[in-house]
Parts: structure tokens; C-alpha cells; sequence
């Protein structure tokens, strides 16, 4: 059995065991937002369950305070569109499933509601227009060349490291104009931003506060040089548009940690799901190899596929109804865009990894409505270079043991993953 086959059967038989669990359990004792179903790739059948009986479930026996799962392709749409009835404010509770912490509730343009957040996202919107990616284009391909050909022959290495966070850390830096050398800072601060206590990525919340307090410092240097002398970059469009200048400190931290995790998460992850899945998936794999023009559809499939994040929150602003159920005002209401992904009635053989799907692009995970991802356009571009350049180069890249994944609900996401370039 080769490498590949047996991840497949350890996989097959984890799910297994996670649908008996998932269809024993009384369905008002259901957590989907527990962290350790995400760590182990376990909870598909959860939703599965929930998107064929309670689409619409209202979660009491959680360690966080209630909260609605909203877990059907088209109730999620009706949630994520409707930013009258459901409020995104940091003032209300965040976009997570756990209300922010005290002390961390930093607005950022898609922790707010309108006005504000039209105003703030529209200074930025500039950074990821079409000509503005023609030239960034140029760049990511230079640099997914050189990490490329930099990577081992016959030897196994991490492939996270190596590859996704290099590359997105890279882009990122650009992005700010961020001191090159220093550019994992930006990882850093990424991971410490979403992190639950329990993840090991931060050891107390003292750390996690000492951390974010050398971000905010940083990044408010950079802000006075750049009122100074600005750039092409976010920082400077933020310190020169009339809508953000005036940014209290918490707002400027806010809108920075929202483009670090923004920029980083999405990409990093996708990058690595990418090979995970044409791995699992082996005559998807030959597929690609064949005609490399259908990274063009592959991107979004994978987009689809992994979901980076999986979840967005709302907060109900009015007693409202969805699915049958009222939800009160006041309520948390948790979009599953993981769970809309596989929703049998929209996406056709949903579990399925397909990279020449006819409409590939209807997935959930850049969300709908005003607050959709202002850089998806950046994060599919990045991908497809990447698969170009890999295409030149590799017959295969084999995923040799198991991926560590994150402990989160929220970013479904890579430590690491294992993998082996045949010389």
C-alpha cells in the first residue's frame, strides 16, 4: 500500500467512528463549533446531520454561550445578505463564534456595520483592482520560481513551512511594505491573533498580549512614517484616505490584524489543501497533469474544498425567522460556510474533490453581501501562479505522512504537512 492509500484508509476509518458518534448523540446535545472535530477532520457528519435535521440548531451544551448554527447553502446566503437584520459589530460580539475577548475589541471594517464599513473598505479596494494585480502578478511569479526550485529532491520536508507560509508572508510584506527580513513577524502575529487557549501557539494571555502589543507598536511607527512619506502600500492608502486617517489606534490594529489574517490565512491554507487534496484524490491529480489548464476551475474547487475559514458570526439586531426557528434579538447566529460548501442541494456529489467542475465558483467561502472578501481576487491569483510554476517543474508531489491541522472552529487550517518531491 503506498503512503498516499494508507493516509486515505486511516482517514476513512476516523470518519467512521465520527459518524457513529455524530448519529448517536442526541441532536440538542450537539457542538459543531467544537475545536477538536476541525483538529481532527472529523466533522462532516455532524453537519451532515444537522443540514438533513435541524438545518436551523440552536447549541445550549456548549463551554461558550448559546449560539444558532446555520448550516444550509441558501439560509447561510439569506444571513450573510441581510446586514440589517444581522450585525457583524465588534460592539455586538465580533465575526467569531466566541465573543471577542476583553481588551482585544479592535473595529475593523468587517467588525462593522453601515457606514463605517463601506467608508474603511473602500480605502483599501485600490490594493486589489485588476491592473493593480496585472503588476503584482509579475512579482508572485519571480518569487513562487525561486521557492520552488529552492525545495529538496527525495527528501521529505514540511511543505507549510517551505512553501505556504513563505510565499503568503512574502505577499505580505508587499502588501504593507513591511521590512522583508522581519516578514515572519507577520505569521506570527496571523496565528497569535486567532488562536484558542488550547492550540499551544500561545502559552498565556500574557504572551498573546505582549505579542500583539509589539504588532501595534510596530505597525504605529510605520503609520507616522508613512503620514510622512507615503507609498503604494495599505498603510499608506489608510493614512491618506479621509475615511481612515483619523483612526484611533484601536481601529488602525483592528483593520491591520483583519488584513494579516485575511491576507495570510486564506492563501497559506489553500495553498497547502491543494496538494493534500490532489493526493487524496489521485486520478484528480492525473488530471491536472494532463491539461494544466484546468488550474483555472481547480483553484475554486479547492477553494471550496478546504474553506479557510470556516465560520462567520452575526449578531440578530431584531427577533427574526430562519429555517422555521425565531431567533431573538441579541442572539449569535453562526454561518457555516464549510457546512454550506457541502450542501447536497446547491453543489452537486458536494464531498467530492473535482477540479473541472462547470460552475466551480458559486462556493461559500469568500462570503456574500457587503462584507465578501475584498482580497479573494489576490488569493486566487496567487494559487493559480503557484500551480503554473509547480506544473513546470514537478511530475508529483507526494504527501508522505499525516497533515497536523489547527486547533480552531474558526481558521481550518495547516501546521504542517508532510510531504516528498521524487527526484
Amino acid at each position: 500500500m503506498t503512503a498516499q492509500a494508507a493516509l486515505r484508509s486511516d482517514h476513512a476509518d476516523l470518519l467512521r467512528e465520527a459518524r457513529l458518534e455524530a448519529y448517536s448523540t442526541p441532536i440538542e446535545d450537539f457542538h459543531p463549533g467544537a475545536p477538536r472535530l476541525f483538529q481532527s477532520d472529523t466533522i462532516w457528519p455532524w453537519f451532515e446531520r444537522l443540514r438533513k435535521e435541524a438545518p436551523v440548531h440552536y447549541c445550549t451544551k456548549a463551554p461558550i454561550e448559546p449560539y444558532w448554527s446555520v448550516t444550509r447553502y441558501h439560509d447561510i446566503m439569506h444571513v450573510d445578505t441581510n446586514h440589517a437584520l444581522f450585525s457583524s459589530d465588534v460592539s455586538n460580539g465580533g465575526i467569531m463564534i466566541r465573543d471577542v475577548p476583553p481588551g482585544y475589541e479592535w473595529p475593523s471594517f468587517i467588525a462593522m456595520d453601515e457606514p463605517r464599513h463601506g467608508e474603511q473598505r473602500k480605502t483599501v479596494q485600490p490594493m486589489f483592482t485588476p491592473e493593480h494585480l496585472d503588476e503584482m502578478a509579475v512579482l508572485i511569479r519571480q518569487r513562487s520560481a525561486k521557492v520552488l526550485d529552492s525545495l529538496p529532491r527525495n527528501e521529505t520536508f514540511n511543505w507549510v513551512e517551505k512553501v505556504s507560509i513563505e510565499l503568503t508572508t512574502q505577499m505580505l510584506a508587499t502588501l504593507f511594505d513591511f521590512p522583508f527580513e522581519e516578514r515572519r513577524k507577520l505569521t506570527r502575529w496571523s496565528d497569535v491573533s486567532t488562536a484558542l487557549p488550547k492550540s499551544g501557539i500561545v502559552s498565556s494571555e500574557e504572551e498573546r498580549r505582549r505579542e500583539l502589543g509589539d504588532c501595534a507598536e510596530t505597525f504605529g511607527r510605520m503609520w507616522k512614517q508613512r503620514q510622512a512619506e507615503p507609498g503604494r502600500d495599505l498603510i499608506s492608502m489608510m493614512a491618506h484616505s479621509e475615511a481612515t486617517r483619523h483612526m484611533t489606534p484601536d481601529n488602525l490594529m483592528g483593520n491591520l490584524i483583519l488584513l494579516i489574517v485575511g491576507g495570510n490565512d486564506t492563501t497559506r491554507n489553500t495553498m497547502t489543501a491543494s496538494v493534500l487534496a490532489l493526493n487524496e484524490n489521485p486520478a484528480e491529480y492525473q488530471k491536472l497533469r494532463d491539461n494544466p489548464a484546468l488550474i483555472e476551475t481547480m483553484v475554486p474547487e479547492v477553494i471550496r474544498w478546504q474553506t479557510p475559514l470556516a465560520h462567520m458570526r452575526r449578531t440578530a439586531l431584531v427577533d427574526t425567522e430562519l429555517g422555521g426557528k425565531t431567533i431573538r434579538k441579541g442572539d449569535r447566529v453562526v454561518m457555516w460556510y464549510v457546512s454550506g460548501n457541502r450542501d447536497e442541494e446547491v453543489i452537486e456529489n458536494p464531498d467530492a474533490f473535482i477540479i473541472d467542475r462547470k460552475r466551480p465558483r458559486i462556493h461559500l467561502s469568500f462570503g456574500f453581501g457587503i462584507h465578501r472578501c475584498v482580497g479573494m481576487r489576490l488569493a486566487e491569483l496567487q494559487l493559480r501562479i503557484v500551480w503554473q510554476e509547480i506544473l513546470k517543474r514537478f511530475d508529483r508531489i507526494e504527501v508522505v505522512g499525516e497533515p497536523k491541522r489547527v486547533y480552531s472552529s474558526f481558521v481550518r487550517g495547516y501546521e504542517s504537512l508532510p510531504v516528498r518531491i521524487p527526484g
